[in-house]
């Protein structure tokens, strides 16, 4: 089957980039992006690359080459659905808030919509990719509901799962020059020919050794699985940090040592204030609450330590900045350089900085933010989701800065909270001049100059490293 027209249903972090690559490597496709937010399909067609909805560095020149051509962002879901031949689900697929398996389950009522709007408006046969990130057997409920709230005429949808792999901050780069792609799909004959039909999409631009084919379920809990081992070796080397703090060690230092066994390898071992993103804590959750539903409690618990470590490395520095600031920051200014949960990326899901943030203000700090991507108004949508005080309070109680100089003018201390490159680069004097003193640096990140910082006069803390 030869595809000539792609519906891509969401316009966020994922469809975004992914479908302005394949237009851009497929000239022969036509791409349509949906989105029912009129407002991001708006910034996805604004003239002005620079405003795209989603920052990443490299994406604003491929959508300027295929938008237009062959890539197009719309509001008219039907009738771009009603054109592809291969519709691609990439929706949000959050962690539940409500009702069973609140908190761990992902909520799937925007892939029931879409499933449903799929099969309203489907008048031919049609391949649904799962593009989304979702719970292992989440295919067959799609399924379920394609054939069954169809316009029963006989048409045949043939599900595949595609999961991503992308860095945020690196997506085009992976998705230039991907590890693998993966496509899973039924074994009967129609399923895999509906394999091999994004198999040549993809054949446009990645050697066909890197493309992976598997059944669904594989596909399926693989991507949960890469996001799960990933995050643990995060865990893991932050909760080494600790140790390094407690035991004079340095924690790079250990990192480099380990990361040189072949076995181990160096990547993911960057110790921080924790790991953020829109992934790796939804789908862990997800897994622990898949195992307790097979009932395979201590799979579950395992999996689940991995968010408690994460968790507590994000309280102890804001603890640790409460106690080093002589047990009381009540009216003291901290400025936080950076709230993105990583740099090149304007995503700030799950960011440790909220976190660290919303401690800090329930001491009663006055907490000055600068971050060279991220918005005021998302700074504050951030704050108020958590539900610990009101809107005004937190408005009172966060400041936003357009300039750092003028986040840490007057600041009793700084916390690296973004590995933005920018940062190493600030007239450090300038700024400790404009302190209080002593002037204290929380260092996040791991990122600056600790011997440059403690010459300037700085009180200088880095996380996995002891005093």
């Amino acid at each position: 089957m030869k595809i000539k027209n792609i519906c891509c249903i969401g316009a966020g972090y994922v469809g975004g980039p992914t479908m302005a690559v394949i237009a851009q490597k497929c000239p022969h496709i036509n791409v349509t992006v949906v989105d029912i937010n009129a407002d991001r399909i708006a910034a996805w067609n604004d003239e002005d690359v620079s405003k795209l909805p989603v920052y990443e560095p490299g994406l604003d020149a491929v959508v300027a080459e295929a938008r237009g051509r062959n890539l197009f962002f719309s509001t008219d879901v039907d009738k771009a659905i009603d054109e592809a031949e291969m519709i691609f689900m990439s929706v949000n697929t959050p962690t539940k808030t409500y009702g069973k398996g609140k908190g761990m389950a992902a909520d799937l009522k925007y892939i029931e919509l879409c499933a449903r709007q799929i099969a309203r408006v489907a008048k031919d046969d049609k391949i649904v990719v799962e593009k989304s990130t979702l719970p292992v057997r989440t295919a067959s409920a799609i399924k379920n509901i394609l054939d069954n709230t169809g316009n029963g005429n006989g048409i045949k949808f043939q599900i595949l799962s595609n999961p991503e792999f992308l860095a945020e901050g690196t997506a085009i780069a992976d998705l230039m020059n991907p590890d693998r792609v993966l496509i899973g799909g039924d074994t009967t004959q129609e399923g895999q020919e509906a394999i091999q039909a994004l198999v040549d999409v993809y054949a446009n631009w990645v050697p066909q050794a890197q493309i992976l084919t598997t059944n669904v379920w594989s596909s399926e809990l693989s991507k949960l699985t890469a996001n799960a081992f990933l995050a643990q070796r995060v865990s893991s080397i932050n909760a080494m940090s600790e140790l390094c703090e407690k035991t004079g060690a340095d924690v790079n230092e250990v990192a480099k040592a380990i990361g040189m066994d072949s076995r181990i390898g160096p990547k993911f071992l960057k110790a921080s204030v924790g790991f953020g993103g829109s992934c790796f804590q939804k789908d862990i959750l997800n897994l622990v609450y898949i195992a307790k539903t097979y009932g395979l409690d201590e799979v579950a618990d395992y999996w689940e330590q991995v968010i408690i470590m994460n968790d507590h490395q994000k309280r102890r520095f804001a603890d640790n900045i409460v106690s080093t600031l002589y047990n009381t920051v009540s009216g003291k200014k901290i400025a936080f350089l950076g709230w993105a949960f990583k740099k090149d990326t304007n995503d700030t899901r799950e960011s440790a900085a909220i976190y660290v943030a919303d401690d800090l203000l329930n001491e009663q700090a006055k907490v000055s933010v600068y971050d060279p991507k991220v918005l005021a108004e998302r700074m504050y949508a951030d704050l108020d989701y958590l539900n610990t005080r009101t809107a005004e309070e937190n408005r009172e109680g966060l400041e936003v800065c357009k300039d750092p100089y003028q986040a840490c003018e007057g600041a009793h201390a700084i916390a690296v909270l973004t590995e933005w490159d920018e940062f190493k680069n600030y007239d450090w004097k300038k700024i400790y001049d404009q302190m209080q003193k002593p002037a204290f640096v929380f260092d996040g990140r791991g990122i600056l100059d600790k011997e440059q910082l403690k010459e300037i006069g700085f009180v200088y803390y880095k996380i996995g490293e002891g005093e």
